[in-house]
């Protein structure tokens, strides 16, 4: 072995998991260049909350934030996270979009997708799984990982051994958690080394406080790519620290050929970064903390932060230790889902509303019930009956692939923003974020008119002679 591969998250997890995605373009471009030369096997830099993010609350287009990373990244793979059929949005996409959507990526520079589903249903990652392959990308197949009565080394198996089927390039173990253990780390790297012929990468967050051991075992075992940030962004509920990472692999035959002097400049430019959020109040010192109590609860961070959110809003704070306690019931009930976007927020807001209102399932989103109704796929456990009469009474469910039911949108969505339409990615924007993408374009429009007004009145001035 020469080494484990590192994928540096700064640019898309790192931030999304303790700034709440904030990170600007603006404060990645100047230090893209050096972390290009530190011998990474990938850069993560896309997907997950950062398409949404930009346009809600950054004012930025995220396909010209692609395409300014990659106009520097010249030596290092750029990657994103991508929810399978959901791509970057909360609900299953027509296969046209999903289509698109992929194409469009990796024309804009993407190089490696990693590709989930929630329910580990692959049926929900095989459109865009070849339409990555198809189009010239690496297509990563993501376990979702979780602990329950079924979900064990023999069921991750199997489900990487169907994504291997798909033609996926590596799988990764995702563990958004945190809960992944070292030794039950280890036996799951060694299990599927044995049936699994691509390259197998560990994705977790130091939430609960194991996972720089997790991924030590996981590394002895076999593993070829592991996820870390830059220090001044990584622990807490972000991944383990990549410079204290590399160290612990000093006189190890997995020590990474990196140049740890670039990496130690690197890690003061992101000190000022992280300096500068925590004074915007963006940056909370307990994402910063470890929590022990994620290895009962199994809530990853981003969800622990929109639970306290939806309490508040309900004058309910008093009410977090219930609601934690409330959602491993849920989770039961609703078949032992992954706690990973969308589902987790799904979970989370049914708990919390089993909570407050007093009693179990009195009031029920319609994201549960389509859940319930096949949806969103199939869970890994059935749902009783006892609970499915609870949530949609005698109503059907479907047991097929779920975007099966969905007609084709892209013409829709391109007549629909044809005035305010600048690029042919805009059509991707508006369809995963009709409202907030319409918003950002009549921005870009509006100051686009006012730029070309104020040259008209320059040029058409009359000087004294």
């Amino acid at each position: 072995m020469t080494g484990i591969k590192i994928t540096e998250t700064a640019f898309r997890d790192a931030h999304q998991s303790l700034i709440a995605t904030r990170m600007t373009t603006a404060d990645m471009l100047p230090i893209a260049e050096k972390l290009d030369r530190v011998g990474f096997h990938a850069i993560e830099v896309w997907g997950g909350a950062t398409f949404d993010s930009c346009l809600r609350y950054l004012n930025e287009d995220p396909w010209e934030r692609l395409r300014s990373l990659k106009k520097v990244f010249k030596n290092t793979k750029l990657q994103m996270l991508l929810r399978g059929q959901n791509l970057l949005g909360y609900k299953h996409y027509p296969d046209d979009v999903v289509e698109e959507f992929v194409k469009k990526s990796i024309e804009n520079g993407i190089d490696i997708i990693r590709i989930f589903d929630a329910l580990n249903d692959v049926r929900n990652i095989k459109t865009a799984v070849l339409a990555t392959k198809k189009y010239g990308g690496h297509a990563q197949g993501a376990l979702s990982y979780t602990t329950s009565p079924v979900h064990n080394t023999g069921y991750y198996v199997n489900v990487a051994i169907e994504m291997q089927d798909m033609g996926v390039d590596s799988i990764c173990i995702k563990d958004m958690s945190g809960i992944l253990l070292p030794y039950v780390a280890e036996e799951l790297v060694r299990e599927l080394k044995k049936v699994i012929t691509v390259p197998i990468e560990v994705h977790s967050h130091f939430t609960s406080g194991v996972a720089n051991q997790t991924y030590m075992k996981a590394i002895e075992a076999g593993a070829d790519i592991i996820d870390t940030a830059i220090s001044p962004l990584g622990n807490g509920t972000s991944q383990p620290a990549t410079e204290p990472m590399i160290a612990s692999l000093q006189g190890s035959p997995y020590y990474p050929d990196l140049d740890m002097d670039l990496l130690l400049e690197i890690s003061d430019y992101f000190k000022g970064i992280k300096e500068k959020y925590i004074k915007d109040g963006l940056l909370n010192s307990k994402v910063l903390d470890v929590d022990v109590n994620t290895l009962v609860y199994q809530v990853p961070g981003g969800m622990l932060s929109n639970l306290v959110s939806q309490l508040k809003s309900q004058n309910a704070e008093d009410k977090y230790e219930e609601v934690l306690n409330e959602v491993p019931k849920v989770r039961k009930d609703l078949g032992y889902p992954p706690l990973v976007t969308p589902l987790s927020q799904m979970v989370g807001t049914q708990a919390v509303f089993n909570v407050i209102l007093g009693e179990r399932y009195k009031m029920i989103p319609k994201e549960i019930k389509d859940y319930v109704k096949g949806l969103y796929g199939k869970p890994a456990v059935p749902i009783s009956d006892e609970i499915k009469k609870i949530i949609i009474g005698e109503e059907e469910v479907f047991t097929g692939r779920p975007a099966d039911l969905l007609e084709p949108q892209l013409d829709i969505y391109r007549n629909e923003i044809k005035e305010f339409m600048e690029q042919e990615e805009d059509i991707l924007s508006y369809g995963l974020f009709p409202q907030i993408a319409l918003g950002f374009f009549k921005q870009r429009q509006a100051s686009k008119y006012k730029i070309d007004s104020e040259l008209l009145d320059e040029e058409n001035k009359v000087y004294p002679v």
